[in-house]
């Protein structure tokens, strides 16, 4: 019973003794921190757009007849001035004759009138004959002179026509579709063209702008109007259909008047070189602007979150308590964003586990190397 009673008291002594534990509190998680870097960035966007060449030209027949020869093939290069179509010329080449034939009726009807005047004027001297006939004789001299400047503008316009019936390219580029074919009748007031012919040595690119980056667009520039704006506007890319860039430069030399009502958008257009023919009439692509930021806030996007629409980061302060800041985006470069405000250079900013942050949890800050600026 003794020994009953003496473990009895051991153990309520003990459970005096030990008491409720007080559970101790965790350490702070260790993230990584660096700091807020700036540096020259350039970003870029990109629009839809349209190639056509400087100038696309509709080939179209200045007389009537049968297409007799077509000398170039679909998709051929043409010099400005080389041979594509040969009307048949016959029925020209005699109106031509005709017309050189009422030439020569009319040149000699004002030898014989000069030679009446030269045969009346000693019998007028001489009163052998009234001096009336010798006037009729000089007015027939001068009908004479009105028909052979009739006949010669006759003539002049049998050889413009003649002259159509060879047709020659306008300007030097890529022929079209041929819609006619050798043998075909074709007329000046056929709808459809015998042909286009591109004019490809430069290309111009159609892109449209909405108001908001139109606005954006102008405030991004210098130049008191669009005029000199666009002397300021750096070069543009093009990226064609399989999104590879374009070997040349361009730059933007034209901005629409006014904005399509429909679309509530504005023309612009930028002029390419082409030297080797690449880029034809009804290519597509996309036109991209370069914007340059000078001493851009640089983010990484890893140090970020976004929560209702806005984006926040996490930078460090006081005793190593974070601090959530909205901040305002401007662009990306690579995988950093870069900032207009919120933050400011040498902030220090935690870079991982920010989904798992809240305002003023403490944390061990982990310092990282500057690798924002290298991005």
């Amino acid at each position: 019973m003794k020994i009953i009673l003496a473990a009895i008291i051991a153990t309520a002594l003990f459970s005096c003794s030990s008491g409720p534990q007080t559970p101790q509190a965790p350490p702070p998680p260790v993230l990584p921190v660096t700091s807020v870097e700036t540096g020259d960035r350039t970003t870029y966007q990109e629009y839809p757009a349209s190639i056509e060449g400087t100038v696309n030209v509709e080939v179209r027949p200045q007389v009537s007849g049968a297409l007799d020869k077509v000398f170039v093939d679909e998709g051929a290069f043409v010099k400005a001035g080389q041979p594509i179509f040969k009307i048949n010329d016959q029925p020209y080449r005699a109106a031509l004759n005709n017309a050189l034939a009422a030439q020569h009726a009319a040149e000699a009807a004002y030898a014989n009138a000069a030679l009446e005047i030269e045969k009346l004027t000693p019998l007028v001297q001489n009163k052998v004959v009234s001096e009336f006939q010798l006037k009729s004789a000089k007015a027939a001299q001068q009908v004479a002179k009105a028909n052979i400047e009739s006949a010669k503008a006759n003539v002049s316009t049998a050889q413009i026509n003649l002259g159509y019936t060879l047709i020659k390219a306008p300007v030097s580029g890529y022929i079209g579709r041929l819609e006619k074919k050798q043998g075909s009748l074709v007329s000046p007031q056929d709808v459809a063209a015998l042909t286009q012919l591109s004019d490809v040595h430069d290309v111009h690119v159609y892109f449209s702008l909405g108001e908001k980056d139109f606005v954006a667009f102008k405030e991004q520039y210098a130049g008191a109007s669009i005029h000199e704006k666009l002397k300021h506007l750096p070069a543009v890319g093009l990226l064609l259909a399989d999104n590879t860039e374009y070997s040349k430069q361009g730059h933007i030399d034209m901005i629409d008047g006014q904005f399509d009502k429909t679309t509530g958008a504005i023309s612009v257009r930028a002029s390419f070189p082409n030297p080797q023919g690449l880029l034809r009439s009804g290519n597509t692509g996309k036109v991209r602007l370069s914007l340059p930021h000078p001493n851009a806030l640089i983010i990484p996007q890893d140090a970020t979150v976004e929560m209702q629409d806005k984006v926040f980061v996490y930078a460090l302060a006081d005793s190593n308590k974070v601090k959530k800041l909205p901040i305002t985006i401007i662009g990306t470069s690579g995988n950093n964003y870069l900032v207009k405000d919120g933050v400011k250079a040498g902030d220090q900013i935690v870079t991982s586990g920010v989904d798992k942050l809240q305002e003023g949890m403490v944390i061990k800050p982990q310092p990282q190397g500057n690798k924002v600026a290298a991005n």
